[in-house]
């Protein structure tokens, strides 16, 4: 398996220091992001991609556009804006994230949607990659219902799954799409007191032995059923984050996750 690394897995790290991270650890497929830390307020995207060619790492993702699904207000001007980021810092695919606030989104506006930001994208050079929410407040919970849209869209060429192992769980999803998966999150969740339906990014931790997630069996099964994309840290506990050495805290769960799989 290939490992990535997104930023939010070390976000006090600066940049330069993110990426020499990442090397030092085997890997060679970064995520940035906008917003812990918003890297696309900080830097401009010709930097970003000097910064990426001296340390030798590929950017795989931008983290993300958000309501990808609710096509209106600002949100035309600001996936526009996010592409152009996308491209000119040379990101290879731009996150999409669902309306998460319990309004509920109709098929048909997550279709129209799609069909608006395949414009934005191909004429970029980028791949869509849609996210699944698994939370029960989502307006987009499964990679079954996204498919459907993306297929109705004739987004086809355009979009990709992230498949990410603490949404699946959450969502229930038991079936695997590893032909539309372009990326894969994994995370864990290790607080025993917590229930599924009250599981929040803040318990989101790097894998362990102690993850109630399944990620292990997850990660098994997409490979096994031919996925070769990689498979990126996204940890959002504020402990991960405040971690004195948090190399050393990733390179333990890689450790964790090659010697148990």
């Amino acid at each position: 398996m290939r490992f990535a690394l997104n930023h939010i897995a070390a976000p006090r790290l600066p940049l330069p220091d993110f990426f020499a991270a990442a090397r030092d650890l085997g890997i060679t497929e970064v995520e940035i992001r906008n917003d812990l830390p918003d890297l696309l307020s900080e830097w401009r995207p010709e930097d970003v991609k000097a910064e990426a060619g001296k340390a030798g790492v590929t950017i795989v993702s931008i983290n993300a556009l958000y309501p990808f699904n609710v096509w209106g207000s600002d949100l035309p001007a600001r996936a526009e804006d996010m592409a152009d980021y996308g491209a000119a810092c040379g990101a290879r695919a731009l996150v999409m994230c669902p309306l998460n606030d319990g309004t509920k989104v109709p098929f048909d506006s997550l279709v129209g949607a799609l069909r608006a930001m395949k414009t934005i994208l191909d004429t970029r050079g980028l791949i869509g990659l849609v996210e699944p929410l698994g939370f029960p407040v989502s307006s987009l919970r499964t990679k079954a219902e996204a498919i459907r849209a993306i297929q109705a869209a004739g987004g086809e060429g355009t979009y990709k799954l992230l498949h990410d192992t603490f949404h699946h769980h959450l969502a229930g999803e038991t079936e695997f799409f590893p032909e539309w998966t372009g990326l894969v999150h994994i995370s864990g969740v290790v607080d025993p007191a917590v229930s599924v339906a009250e599981m929040l990014d803040a318990h989101r931790v790097l894998l362990d032995e102690q993850d109630r997630l399944e990620n292990l069996p997850q990660i098994r099964a997409l490979l096994d059923a031919g996925y070769d994309g990689p498979f990126s840290f996204e940890p959002f506990a504020a402990e991960v984050h405040e971690a004195a050495d948090p190399k050393g805290a990733v390179k333990n769960s890689m450790a964790f996750v090659s010697t148990n799989l």
